[in-house]
């Protein structure tokens, strides 16, 4: 079983016990964060899309860490004018680990 789940803006394929590295992510080390934007979920060939969400799917995730990525260098120079630009961006990340996913809220009923 797999899932697309948004993050921040940014889609990610994640299955039980995976660990990644996603946009940081308000909590404490060792929190539990529920992603609810799931836009995909696959079970044994079956697949399910969501519109844009999937109804009452969540992904359960267990954050290790904080850390910062790899340091960009953005440079910009325009010839002939003395014009020199240098600065540099880590971005923060979090590692998390997916706990479970979840197809559907086994509280919410349908009427």
């Amino acid at each position: 079983m797999y899932a697309i789940v948004d993050i921040a803006g940014q889609q990610f394929r994640v299955s039980k016990d995976q660990k990644l590295l996603v946009p940081k992510i308000q909590g404490k080390e060792n929190d539990e964060v529920q992603l609810d934007k799931v836009l995909l979920l696959a079970d044994k060939g079956k697949v399910t899309v969501g519109m844009p969400v999937i109804e009452g799917a969540s992904v359960k995730a267990k954050i290790l860490g904080f850390e910062r990525g790899k340091k960009i260098l953005v440079y910009k120079k325009k010839r002939r004018k003395g014009y020199e630009v240098k600065n540099g961006h880590r971005q923060d990340l979090t590692s998390i680990m997916i706990k479970s996913i979840k197809a559907k809220s086994s509280a919410k009923e349908e009427k």
